[in-house]
């Protein structure tokens, strides 16, 4: 008797944990890649309402996403076209052969709404790469870096001529088995060394390292140039952060570079920190995986 109920107890539990299973699945699967589950409406208990609220936050989660974007979107290209016309008036202008003084204060204006169009393009930018971000659903690849150096290099050379900079790759792992796409960790080695960039002197070097230590693959940037005090590194990685600066050679930016590199390198099982001794002392950052 003792056995049979214990069996009908176990049977019991095991049809009351099923629905808080399945919910529970549903939830991770959502919050980790975005998928939208279709949950079983058989229950009618407490377990089963549970479940249909569940579903029904999803949903709404999902749609208040997509409304937003759209939102957003439809808000930038709007922000465009006010920002172009005064750019067309302004071309326009300096077509006419106008004073030097009123040309001058033209090419600001075009200077002014270029900026403007970098800002709204970086916006739609994060939006679209949050999308990715969110969606991947990692898969272990091998990623042979002779390759993806030539991409990187042409992405940024005309950033280091500008400075005459010098950037010396050390190769010293040629291939590493990684859940990261290989244009995913291209865009983020490219991002952190025009960052990298941004921030050194003209006629400096910035070194980028690859290499295996401690059963983990690291990737790191170093430049010499104006450096952090160790109080920002947290500031660093937040989306439009305050500690968006100007670089050697007054280079704007919109401060979600490097939060977005954060979050790729994250979402792909890895780790991205940054260090600096100081003001002046330039930087490192430096990506791990573990292989």
């Amino acid at each position: 008797m003792t056995l049979i109920a214990t069996a009908l107890t176990l049977l019991v539990l095991k049809r009351l944990i099923k629905p808080i299973a399945t919910a529970s699945k549903a939830l991770d699967d959502y919050r980790n890649s975005r998928k939208l589950a279709v949950l079983p409406t058989e229950y009618t208990d407490e377990a089963g309402l549970l479940m249909c609220n569940i579903q029904e936050s999803i949903y709404e989660a999902e749609g208040f996403i997509n409304e937003k974007q759209d939102l957003i979107y439809m808000l930038s290209h709007d922000l465009k076209n006010f920002a172009g016309n005064p750019q067309g008036l302004a071309k326009l202008i300096i077509s006419e052969e106008p004073t030097q003084s009123i040309k001058n204060l033209a090419e600001l204006i075009c200077e002014s709404t270029n900026l403007q169009f970098r800002y709204i393009e970086n916006f739609i930018k994060l939006l679209k790469e949050q999308d990715e971000i969110v969606k991947i659903n990692p898969e272990t690849k091998t990623i042979l870096f002779p390759n993806i150096l030539p991409f990187i290099n042409e992405q940024v050379e005309q950033r280091l001529f500008d400075k005459k900079i010098k950037l010396n790759l050390v190769l010293e792992c040629v291939e590493a088995k990684l859940k990261i796409d290989e244009g995913l960790l291209i865009q983020v080695l490219v991002n952190l060394i025009s960052n990298a960039v941004k921030f050194s002197y003209f006629d400096s070097e910035i070194k980028v390292r690859i290499y295996a230590e401690d059963s983990k693959l690291i990737l790191t940037v170093k430049d010499s140039g104006i450096g952090f005090d160790k109080h920002q590194i947290e500031e660093l990685f937040k989306k439009f952060t305050k500690m968006s600066r100007l670089g050697t050679a007054n280079e704007g930016s919109a401060g979600i570079g490097l939060y977005l590199c954060k979050k790729i390198i994250e979402r792909n099982k890895g780790r991205l920190t940054a260090s600096s001794d100081g003001k002046n002392r330039g930087a490192e950052f430096r990506i791990e995986f573990d292989i």
